[in-house]
């Protein structure tokens, strides 16, 4: 082989990876940030691709997602975030309790997270219909529906049994939650015991508490540290034989009483549907903060007899599932 037919063919050869390296280049990249573990909520990760795929994008074929997971070790998001910030991806995403650290990582890149809470009371927008900054998401008003996680459990109790309340204070919607649940507690006429909960660790103590009120039942506040911590949940409620109402319906699958609160699949869709629009070139500012359009109820009937709880007809009515 000639010496110039050798360097042209070593030219061509180094020139293949460059191309395909400029071709990934072009190719739209997403960060994802969530604080939770990626086994857990690989159903929600399925959820928010089946978005994207409904507008136009593929995982490697016309998009790459760049996945954080905090693993529950929520004082690290805001590293993770700026990790995901120095990639310089098109939208940068946040769930599982990582929407504060994303939006607070950048004001140039469009965000969109899931809000745990009203974002315009929390200070994330400028209002509902027209965001006006580089967020925007979906919102699932989980402080709101607590209040109703509280009245369900109002409905199967006996009158004047003491009801236990489980929240994490760290979450920064925390606040409303709780004042929520202690405002419908005063207007139905119950005592509630309320307890908290950061970590794993804390899970016994908190029950050790409320076993001590004799409380009748457990009302769990809307957390994704919480949906992580299922099982250990779960142990705790069944070795006491106390019913609890929780947020998703995974719970009950698993053997809990009953839940109530919004579709997180769909939430999880919904922010994948509005990544792609950004994508496309739609502005944070001017996507909506979308609210939750649908809602899980869900009942174990055989956890019910278990517990001795003998549920209303009229809970029954309304349930979405009932597992007999």
């Amino acid at each position: 082989m000639r010496r110039r037919d050798f360097v042209t063919l070593l030219g061509g050869a180094a020139a293949w990876p460059l191309a395909s390296r400029a071709q990934q280049q072009t190719m739209p990249l997403v960060g994802f940030l969530n604080g939770q573990t990626a086994a857990g909520y690989t159903h929600l990760a399925d959820a928010f691709k089946q978005g994207l795929n409904e507008s136009g994008f593929v995982e490697g074929q016309n998009v790459t997602i760049e996945y954080k997971w905090a693993d529950r070790h929520l004082d690290q998001l805001p590293e993770l975030a700026a990790e995901l910030v120095h990639l310089r991806p098109d939208v940068l995403v946040g769930t599982g309790g990582a929407n504060t650290a994303a939006i607070a990582a950048t004001k140039t890149i469009p965000v969109v997270v899931s809000f745990g809470g009203d974002p315009v009371k929390l200070g994330y927008v400028a209002s509902l219909n027209h965001p006006g900054g580089n967020v925007t998401g979906v919102t699932v008003f989980s402080t709101d529906l607590e209040a109703k996680r509280l009245e369900l459990m109002n409905e199967i109790l006996p009158r004047g049994a003491t009801i236990g309340y489980l929240y994490d204070p760290n979450i920064d919607f925390a606040d409303v939650g709780r004042r929520n649940v202690e405002t419908a507690a005063r207007t139905i006429g119950r005592e509630v015991r309320i307890v908290e909960a950061s970590k794993d660790a804390d899970l016994e103590k908190a029950f050790a508490t409320l076993a001590e009120a004799h409380v009748g039942g457990i009302v769990m506040a809307g957390n994704p540290v919480f949906n992580n911590l299922r099982d250990h949940l779960l142990a705790l409620t069944t070795r006491l034989r106390l019913p609890a109402v929780h947020e998703a319906r995974e719970f009950v699958l698993a053997g809990g009483l009953m839940s109530y609160g919004t579709n997180v699949p769909e939430v999880y869709r919904q922010i994948g549907i509005y990544t792609g629009r950004v994508l496309k070139g739609e502005r944070p500012a001017d996507l909506p903060v979308l609210e939750p359009t649908k809602f899980d109820m869900a009942i174990n009937l055989r956890t019910a007899k278990a517990q001795g709880i003998d549920m209303p007809t009229s809970i029954l009515l309304r349930a979405n599932e009932v597992i007999e």
